[in-house]
């Protein structure tokens, strides 16, 4: 496998701020030891969703496996989900301010598993709708 440099369009107070809340998370379970540091791990999840690599891929950039690159990608994003505003609280701060309409907006990742996101029947033979 060869390696190369990339750039990537994210600001330093993204990483610092994503680095900043893995750094935390060590501390409190006490973790002493991990292949990549807090902003390089911050890196490795920022980088993950922008550049379409696989775990495989983006594992061997930051001199790890797809294992370790996927458990980082996992660990951060449920870091960010719990600081990510509630449904209920952010409705009422919405209704609050009086507004009639809300946006909620998600990201569509494409992925090459579509047959396995495919309802089954119970003889694990493709169902169709």
């Amino acid at each position: 496998m060869l390696f190369y440099r990339a750039a990537v369009d994210l600001s330093r107070s993204t990483l610092n701020y994503v680095a900043g809340l893995i750094r935390r998370r060590r501390k409190a379970i006490g973790s002493t030891w991990r292949l990549l540091n807090p902003g390089r791990q911050a890196l490795l999840v920022l980088v993950y969703p922008r550049k379409d690599e696989t775990f495989t891929e983006i594992g061997a950039g930051f001199g790890g496996s797809a294992t370790t690159a996927w458990r980082y990608v996992e660990e951060t994003v449920m870091l960010l989900s719990a600081r990510s505003p509630k449904l209920t609280p952010a409705l009422r701060k919405a209704k609050k301010a009086g507004l009639t309409h809300v946006i909620l907006d998600g990201t569509l990742i494409p992925t090459g598993r579509v047959r396995a996101d495919r309802p089954t029947s119970p003889a694990g033979i493709g169902c169709t709708g």
